[in-house]
Parts: C-alpha cells; sequence; structure tokens
C-alpha cells in the first residue's frame, strides 16, 4: 500500500459516485471505491476506499476496505484497514478500524476499537475538506 497520508489521494480508477442532493434508501455494495457527497439510510458494503465529503450523511452500518470521512455517520463503521477523520466529521457511531487518524476538531460519539492495538494519531488538518 502506498504511504501516502491522504486516502482519498488513492482513490484510484471509477468510483461510484453518489451525488450531492441525492438521497438513497436502501442497502448498498460496491466492490470499488465509493464517493458519497449526499445522503444514504441503509447498511453498505464497500470493497475500496470509502470518501465522504462534508455534505455526506450516511445512516447505517457500514463496512469499508478504507476510508475518509469528513460528513456526517449515524450507526456502525468497521474499517478494515485505515480510517481518516476529518477535521469537519460528525460521527455517531461504534467504530472498529485498523487504524485511525483523526483530525482536531472531529466529532466522535461511540466506542472507538484499534484492531492492530496502535493509538490513535491525531493530527491538525492541513487541507481543508471539500
Amino acid at each position: 500500500m502506498n504511504d501516502k497520508r491522504r486516502l482519498i489521494d488513492q482513490i484510484g480508477d471509477s468510483p461510484t459516485f453518489v451525488a450531492e442532493g441525492v438521497r438513497l434508501t436502501g442497502d448498498l455494495e460496491t466492490p470499488g471505491p465509493l464517493v458519497v457527497c449526499g445522503t444514504l439510510r441503509g447498511d453498505g458494503r464497500v470493497g475500496g476506499t470509502l470518501h465522504m465529503s462534508v455534505t455526506a450523511q450516511w445512516e447505517g452500518e457500514i463496512h469499508a476496505a478504507a476510508a475518509v470521512i469528513a460528513g456526517r455517520i449515524t450507526g456502525r463503521l468497521v474499517i478494515e484497514g485505515k480510517l481518516e477523520v476529518a477535521a469537519t466529521a460528525v460521527i455517531r457511531a461504534d467504530i472498529d478500524a485498523r487504524n485511525i487518524a483523526v483530525a482536531k476538531g472531529a466529532v466522535i460519539d461511540g466506542v472507538v476499537t484499534v484492531t492492530s492495538g496502535q493509538p490513535v494519531v491525531q493530527f491538525e488538518e492541513k487541507r481543508h475538506a471539500k
């Protein structure tokens, strides 16, 4: 895996998009990356990196290979690899992730479990979430 700090830099080819203003209800499954700018209600399985913009909202149980979260999540979040939480994020969910980095200003209300045993990394956001 590339050592870039921001997972969004690694999204890769052909992500699935949920545009701003779109509202989806129901379970969602995609084998690759997913970019969310709209609103989802339902459970999700993302085979690649999940990127949620500052305008994104998701209510449900989410499983993903990796994630960069700048929006809002309510439910449960399970990440196989690295989870990066931006300063604008509001997560009201229990979280399981191998590694977690949290920007100063982010809100997490739930039980956080780091499966690698490493500490949660805290950082100050240098770029602004879009």
